[in-house]
């Protein structure tokens, strides 16, 4: 699993990061909001890696399985 901080800024926006991916983080106006913008983002970054052949963090690599 993907962890995913969120905080509140001082100028009251929320950010959210996911630490496992270096520069994924995202605003939002409530926590939700920036948690999902940084989960989809997350998921974006994961698949320009993949189709790269770079690897994914190993915190992600029991998301999928083989059938």
């Amino acid at each position: 699993m993907l962890r995913i901080d969120v905080e509140q800024e001082a100028d009251g926006r929320w950010i959210a990061d996911v630490t496992a991916l270096a520069g994924v983080m995202a605003y939002g106006n409530t926590p939700a909001e920036a948690r999902a913008r940084a989960a989809a983002l997350a998921f974006r970054v994961m698949a320009d890696l993949i189709e790269h052949g770079d690897p994914v963090p190993e915190a992600a690599r029991g998301m999928f399985e083989a059938a």
